[in-house]
């Protein structure tokens, strides 16, 4: 076999793989479902081994498929940032960079800088949890992401990006609105509106909490940052968030917490080292460094 054909045969597993089937890898690569069929087929025959079970309409990976596609995902993303490479004021004029992350607010003002001084390259920006951050960094499906908890082991690039306590916040008319701080023992006799189980902010609460003697059951659960936003809007009841996140709205008073030394919330922008060096991830990755060294005014 030709190294041009192992190369053909390579991307026909990789798409199959990546696109859960062979029709939807033969819409991608504009070929037919046979032939891409076939050239898996002659990869499978040629070194003797069984990449995808195939169960009627159903494709999944074998082990070994698996370990293949870790490899050509590298393989393939090599060739993206060699491309990129060679075209390097291509990629800054109509490029596109994902981002993940557990929140976007605390990369509103980098991203702002980047648009004015990149206004082709188009942004992606979808949310998740630290997990969902490292599966996406993992898989090439984001080149940035954000989140609080570094994950162990040397394959990622970090930039600390803030670090700021956990405060209270209740809707504007609220009757601790105007308190000076409110402790612990203040947050026994009122009702709160927390993220579900797996938030970082909850579990920092929890834990702070816990260190002090206190135990909470939420009056409310919600799913997401922004639900917890809109119940305790509506007076429901009180919430708490990282001052980074709290942001600008009108119809809420943050309430600072006594406690807040012991809550601190971190937020890093990461990438893995191997894609550090691509022009998108370079650029965004510089500008959030001038300003994570700027003075703060």
């Amino acid at each position: 076999m030709t190294a041009q054909m192992r190369y053909v045969q390579l991307r026909a597993f990789h798409y199959v793989a990546i696109c859960g089937g062979f029709s939807r890898a033969a819409e991608e690569l504009f070929l037919t479902q046979p032939a891409i069929s076939d050239q898996v087929r002659k990869l499978e025959e040629e070194y003797d081994i069984l990449l995808f079970n195939r169960h009627k309409k159903q494709v999944t990976l074998t082990p070994a498929g698996a370990r293949l596609l870790d490899i050509t995902r590298r393989l393939f993303d090599n060739e993206d940032q060699a491309r990129e490479l060679l075209s390097e004021s291509r990629a800054t004029r109509a490029g596109t960079l994902r981002i993940v992350a557990d929140s976007a607010q605390h990369v509103l003002k980098i991203l702002a800088l980047f648009r004015e001084k990149y206004p082709g390259v188009a942004v992606v920006i979808s949310g998740g949890n630290t997990e969902t951050v490292i599966e996406s960094l993992f898989s090439y499906e984001a080149d940035l992401g954000v989140l609080g908890d570094l994950p162990p082991g040397r394959e990622f690039e970090t930039l600390a990006l803030n670090a700021t306590p956990i405060t209270a916040f209740v809707a504007k008319g609220h009757p601790v609105a105007g308190r000076a701080a409110l402790t612990f023992q203040d947050l026994m006799g009122l009702p709160l509106v927390m993220r579900e189980h797996g938030s970082k902010t909850r579990k920092k609460f929890e834990e702070a909490a816990a260190a002090n003697g206190f135990s909470f059951t939420p009056a409310i659960t919600a799913e997401g940052r922004e639900a917890v936003r809109e119940i305790v809007a509506s007076g429901a009841g009180v919430g708490v968030v990282s001052v980074a996140e709290f942001g600008e709205d009108p119809r809420l008073i943050r309430v600072p917490l006594e406690a807040e030394a012991q809550m601190v919330m971190e937020e890093n922008l990461i990438c893995l080292r191997e894609r550090r060096g691509g022009k998108l991830v370079s650029a965004f990755l510089e500008i959030a460094q001038k300003l994570a060294a700027a003075p703060v005014p």
